[in-house]
């Protein structure tokens, strides 16, 4: 008996210790006791900016996106530049990102509701759910309960997939995140609504090789139409540039479609479809919408789990360290 009381024991404690770090993730109902309003002000808050500016869908996703693939989702991307270190907000890649105001606004609201609780990680994480959502795409449940980092450096920004990489290179990219080639193709998605300047892809409109003006992967009537919003001569306003696919605000799978027709916007973009990797994942997605909204869902809750920070601060202001 005192044998069988002692193995009994130590099984207990033995499931005790395996479930313990699971007690410390990320969880969907991380502030239902703590700041049970937390979704609804971030909600509201989304909606109105989208009211007046139709950017907002596109740059809340890409800075989600940008934030979790620097440091994982740690709200770096938020911090403003000081005397002594320019940040992420200003490295090149970030030029698109914009609307950092919808956070501050967030974050303004649920200080005044909940005090140092809601972390800036997670209302971006939540306000990319949101955008998605009222923009016709699927919803997810936000799993929560990051921490906000203290460090942000714009040279880290070169670390972010680029416009002109091959599918090899964003395989490597995504993999070095714990993403697999269909979670690529799949985010790769979120260009749907997504807008990009001129200066991410004019490269493939104007003496591409030596043998091509053009890249020839490109529809040609298409690149004639991205060469009329992007003249040599004057192509450096704020609004020089070009959606990514020919539904601006609407989250569906148009963008799949535009590649198959070779329209994708960037060379990264093309490149999904002669690359036998991805191809497959290109032409399905294509096909079938349900399919893509319920990969998005899960890639999302994957990137949005590299990284994070369980201990560490809230920051009161997003763009200033406590």
């Amino acid at each position: 008996m005192a044998f069988s009381k002692r193995l009994v024991l130590a099984m207990i404690f033995t499931v005790f210790v395996i479930a313990k770090p699971s007690e410390a993730a990320l969880n969907a109902h991380y502030y239902d006791r703590s700041c049970p309003a937390a979704e609804k002000v971030i909600l509201e808050t989304v909606k109105k900016a989208i009211l007046h500016d139709p950017k907002v869908h596109a740059r809340l996703l890409r800075m989600f996106f940008h934030d979790c693939f620097i440091r994982g989702c740690d709200a770096s991307i938020l911090l403003d530049s000081t005397k002594s270190n320019q940040a992420e907000k200003d490295g090149p890649p970030n030029i698109s990102v914009r609307s950092f105001y919808v956070i501050d606004n967030a974050k303004t609201k649920l200080e005044k509701v909940c005090p140092r609780t809601v972390s800036c990680a997670d209302v971006i994480a939540i306000a990319a759910r949101d955008v998605v959502t009222l923009s016709g795409g699927p919803y997810w449940s936000v799993l929560k309960g990051r921490k906000d980092g203290r460090m942000s450096r714009a040279n880290e920004t070169i670390n972010l997939p680029g416009p002109t990489f091959n599918v090899s290179q964003l395989i490597q990219s995504f993999a070095a995140r714990g993403l697999s080639v269909k979670d690529m193709v799949t985010l790769s998605g979120g260009h749907t609504i997504g807008f990009s300047h001129c200066s991410s892809f004019e490269a493939r409109l104007h003496n591409f090789s030596k043998f091509h003006d053009i890249d020839p992967s490109m529809n040609f009537a298409f690149a004639q139409s991205l060469k009329k919003k992007c003249p040599i001569s004057n192509n450096r306003g704020k609004n020089a540039g070009t959606f990514l696919d020919s539904t601006t605000s609407v989250f569906d799978n148009d963008y799949y479609k535009q590649i198959l027709s070779r329209k994708g916007v960037f060379g990264s973009d093309q490149a999904l479809l002669g690359d036998y990797r991805t191809r497959w994942i290109v032409e399905t997605y294509a096909r079938d919408q349900k399919a893509f909204f319920r990969e998005f869902a899960t890639s999302m809750v994957k990137l949005g789990n590299f990284g994070v920070k369980e201990t560490g601060e809230v920051r009161v202001n997003p763009r200033f360290v406590n």
